[in-house]
């Protein structure tokens, strides 16, 4: 699938086009860009972020295999659109895999982790894998990408609006309120933002809003998926592991079945483009 979506790559450091020959992805003047044995390609440049290490990508995947969010992915993939779609920040390639199989492709996760990038290179048969960090470039030509989603990730405004072509399509998913809210605090993850919405809709001024609606629904999660719900975040980075166990014993007191848990989120579609 990378060799599909080679027309809408560029170099990071010199933006010019790039070929695929074998298992190197280069540029005419001389960068060279090795193809990892997983089938990813890594076109990050500078200090990108890292992302997310091995046991959080592990824990992610295991958390969104059971289905738990699949409500989510199949929001995603109703407001998408045919053509090229970027999944900025796409973690192991969860959400584009189903957006893909409802347009037929292609796509391509955007994410720096590299742990991730290993499993999303094998997401789905018209899924490319590419290391890259939104705040450092996306490797993509202005006004080369259809559609453009970010699910619980960062925005790169500025980026987005110069890969997404003339009245292109972005979809942005971000957590309501109530999202998470029976566990959130018993389990010390972090809270949702206030003024979320505000702020959103700050980043996207000069895009032109299609639709915005909210989804919410209940996940009945046992303990094993109440620990990779917390461990496959940012909370990962602030919970110790004998506290959590301690925290999920609190939770799970009496509650043998599990603990339903409200799932909120909120699914912004703007377009844009090079022509605003």
């Amino acid at each position: 699938m990378l060799a599909e979506v080679v027309p809408a790559l560029r170099c990071p450091h010199c933006a010019r086009e790039v070929e695929l020959s074998g298992r190197v992805l280069g540029c005419v003047a001389g960068h060279r860009f090795d193809l990892a044995r997983q089938g990813y390609v890594n076109l990050a440049v500078g200090r990108s972020a890292s992302g997310d290490d091995a046991g959080m990508v592990a824990a992610r995947d295991a958390f969104l295999g059971a289905g738990h969010y699949a409500p989510v992915a199949a929001a995603l993939a109703d407001r998408a659109v045919p053509g090229l779609v970027v999944d900025v920040g796409g973690g192991t390639g969860y959400y584009l895999a189903a957006v893909v199989e409802a347009t037929g492709g292609p796509g391509v996760v955007v994410e720096p982790s590299t742990a991730a990038l290993r499993r999303a290179a094998r997401a789905h048969p018209r899924v490319a894998a590419v290391g890259a960090d939104v705040w450092r470039g996306l490797p993509f030509a202005a006004g080369s990408v259809d559609l453009v989603t970010t699910v619980f990730a960062p925005r790169g405004v500025g980026e987005v609006a110069r890969v997404l072509r003339p009245g292109g399509r972005w979809v942005v998913v971000t957590p309501l309120a109530q999202h998470l809210e029976e566990v959130r605090e018993p389990l010390g993850m972090v809270g949702v933002e206030e003024r979320k919405a505000e702020r959103l809709h700050a980043d996207l001024t000069g895009f032109g809003i299609l639709t915005e609606d909210e989804l919410r629904f209940t996940r009945t999660l046992d303990r094993e998926s109440l620990r990779a719900l917390v461990l496959m975040g940012p909370s990962a980075h602030h919970v110790d592991p004998a506290a959590l166990d301690a925290r999920l014993d609190a939770v799970l007191a009496g509650r043998a079945g599990g603990v339903d848990v409200t799932v909120g989120v909120r699914l912004t579609v703007v377009t844009g483009g090079r022509d605003r």
